[in-house]
């Protein structure tokens, strides 16, 4: 029998320091080559577009992936996890909340190597959908007293402002403009599906760690070219992944190809095997794709998670294996 969970399930059963915990661990893995991980494919159409990505970690003997499909009316999202032993079924759940809550763990986990460690102030341009949870995460790996947001759109930047307050029992305020959000910070997040840059390096003082997790397409852009110019240390969750869809970086390296030198992946910093911040000054950045890896460890931990709450609703699926046929 495999589990099967809703949206509700998903949100109530996940907690933010649990996955932040899962998705270090499964970059560690990656780093240490104890992972794969395969990049999103994409097939598009005139009417939507299907997004695939999935990954396999075998120290947790799973094997998993997420599929989305995005047209006019929306996105749809699912999840489906394997046994690795035997390929068997184990869990199919919707997946928009746990991409939520996955992609604020992986900047909360680049926050931990990657900003200083005093870092108590957190500057957020976006306040939409995947704000929320990057804001919930990267309050648990520092020591965040004040938060600033910034959106276009005075009464949503306003809402959130309200909303995190109680959330998060600590100052959050909106500002006018996104130069504001950034001035004085320690920590910046880009959340925003712009496709034109909102943040300028020219804003970025010395010290300052940025995570960027809204440019996953050659597309769109959040940072501009200086941004990422400045940046001594730029890390990313997959380089393969990173060099055919993060916007941010493909206009980089368009002025400088060298740009992909000074890519390091987040595994690698994880496992050891490259440096995370090493100096109080340097100005650091984390692009964020959102990759399998991180589903899949989230799918793994939501599972354990489910079975010992006794949630969902068991469905009955074929135990024998289809047998291939020529």
């Amino acid at each position: 029998m495999a589990l099967w969970l809703r949206e509700d399930d998903v949100a109530r059963l996940l907690r933010m320091d649990d996955v932040i915990a899962a998705v270090e661990s499964g970059f560690r893995a990656l780093g240490e080559g104890r992972a794969v991980n395969t990049p999103r494919t994409r097939t598009v159409t005139a009417a939507g577009t299907l997004h695939v990505m999935h990954a396999a970690v075998p120290d947790l003997g799973v094997m998993g992936l997420k599929s989305y499909g995005v047209t006019p009316h929306g996105a749809r999202f699912l999840a489906v996890l394997h046994r690795l032993e035997d390929g068997e079924i184990v869990l199919v759940a919707e997946a928009d909340r746990l991409g939520q809550i996955r992609t604020g763990a992986a900047s909360g986990v680049a926050t931990r190597y990657l900003a200083a460690p005093e870092a108590g102030s957190l500057g957020l341009i976006g306040a939409g959908w995947q704000a929320r949870t990057q804001v919930e995460a990267i309050c648990r790996v520092r020591p965040v007293a004040l938060v600033k947001v910034y959106s276009r759109t005075p009464q949503r930047r306003e809402a959130f402002a309200e909303e995190m307050i109680t959330a998060l029992g600590t100052e959050v305020v909106a500002v006018d403009r996104p130069e504001d959000a950034v001035d004085g910070v320690a920590i910046v997040a880009v959340a925003t599906n712009a496709r034109t840059p909102v943040l300028a390096g020219r804003w970025l003082a010395a010290g300052i760690h940025v995570n960027a997790v809204g440019s996953n397409a050659p597309s769109r852009q959040e940072i501009d070219t200086e941004a990422v110019r400045r940046a001594d240390r730029i890390v990313t969750d997959a380089l393969d992944q990173a060099r055919v869809e993060c916007g941010d970086l493909i206009a980089a390296a368009r002025e400088d190809s060298a740009i992909w030198e000074r890519v390091v992946e987040l595994g690698a910093v994880v496992a050891g095997r490259a440096p995370g911040r090493t100096r109080g000054e340097e100005i650091t950045l984390f692009e964020s794709q959102g990759i399998a890896l991180e589903d899949v460890v989230t799918l793994e931990l939501l599972y354990r998670t489910a079975r010992a709450a006794g949630a969902g609703e068991e469905i009955a699926l074929s135990r024998e294996a289809l047998r291939p046929r020529r």
